[in-house]
């Protein structure tokens, strides 16, 4: 169902139906709906019960959840350079566990430009084998210096703690959270009743700058989308709120007063604050944002 995460007795009730099964594919966050799957939980569900390999889209979660592919025990997660990558769309990443890499010797599929045996080859070398684009590479080496500076683990709390103000905050102005359990990435929330949604998202974005995108299928006009993955701060959540408050108040919905959402933003930030200085000790403080 759109909006819940698979669990891990629903995957092994299909395996075991389903014998031959050679690879689970998973979403580890699902951008439409904003829900996270525990993929660490569903891997040894697949390992305990079949041969199968599984396989990760890790699109909008690769740099804003925590991720062990190794300890996991994950066969196949791919990525994208438009999301925690913080670039503009144009490259993919994919890494593979050695049972992966074994099936993808065994395969005789046609295959030409799309050959990750092409691509390992090359990049034995520090290569690729046909032509990259390169601008993107070029930014890809400051994205991953900025990464490797923050540093991974405090990156996946910042998005954590981003997430949880975005949530708190829609809450508080009268919102409906959309996607059980939620991502990291993106916050699926339901329009108000009773509002003008197209001149709502109208103003949210003309007036405020503020640019959220809709929902997909059968949730179109139903819900909009909040991202807080990648180059994401503090201050843009604050401002992300405020101008959804101002926004909401010009096109009539008045279940809330202004500066509710902001409050209850500022008041996560400040709970964080007080885990990180007493993770710290001795009077440090451990900063998980930029």
């Amino acid at each position: 169902e759109w909006g819940r995460a698979v669990t891990p007795e629903e995957v092994r009730d299909e395996l075991k139906k389903h014998r031959d099964v050679k690879a689970v594919f998973v979403t580890h966050s699902e951008t439409s709906t904003g829900v996270f799957t525990d993929v660490k939980e569903l891997a040894e569900v697949v390992h305990e019960n079949s041969d199968a390999v599984i396989v990760v889209d890790g699109i909008t979660s690769v740099g804003a959840h925590e991720l062990y592919m190794d300890d996991w025990k994950l066969d196949v997660v791919i990525t994208g350079s438009q999301k925690g990558l913080m670039i503009p769309p144009g490259l993919s990443f994919i890494a593979l566990s050695e049972k992966a890499w074994e099936m993808v010797e065994k395969s005789n599929l046609p295959k030409y430009y799309f050959s990750l045996k092409k691509a390992r080859k090359a990049l034995q070398n520090g290569d690729t084998p046909w032509t990259p684009a390169i601008a993107l590479i070029v930014a890809l080496d400051v994205a991953l210096k900025m990464i490797k500076d923050e540093g991974l683990e405090n990156i996946w709390k910042r998005h954590e703690k981003l997430s949880k103000a975005v949530r708190e905050g829609c809450k508080a102005i009268g919102l409906k959270l959309f996607g059980n359990p939620p991502s990291h990435a993106v916050t699926a929330v339901y329009f108000p009743d009773g509002i003008d949604k197209k001149e709502f998202q109208k103003v949210l974005k003309y007036k405020y700058g503020i640019t959220v995108a809709g929902g997909q299928e059968h949730l179109k006009d139903k819900i909009f989308r909040i991202s807080h993955l990648g180059y994401y701060d503090e201050i843009d959540i604050v401002g992300v709120i405020s101008a959804l408050e101002m926004a909401l108040a010009e096109v009539g919905f008045d279940e809330f007063k202004l500066g509710d959402g902001v409050k209850a933003v500022q008041k996560v930030f400040a709970e964080y604050e007080k885990i990180e200085v007493k993770q710290g000790g001795n009077d440090e403080f451990l900063s998980c944002c930029h």
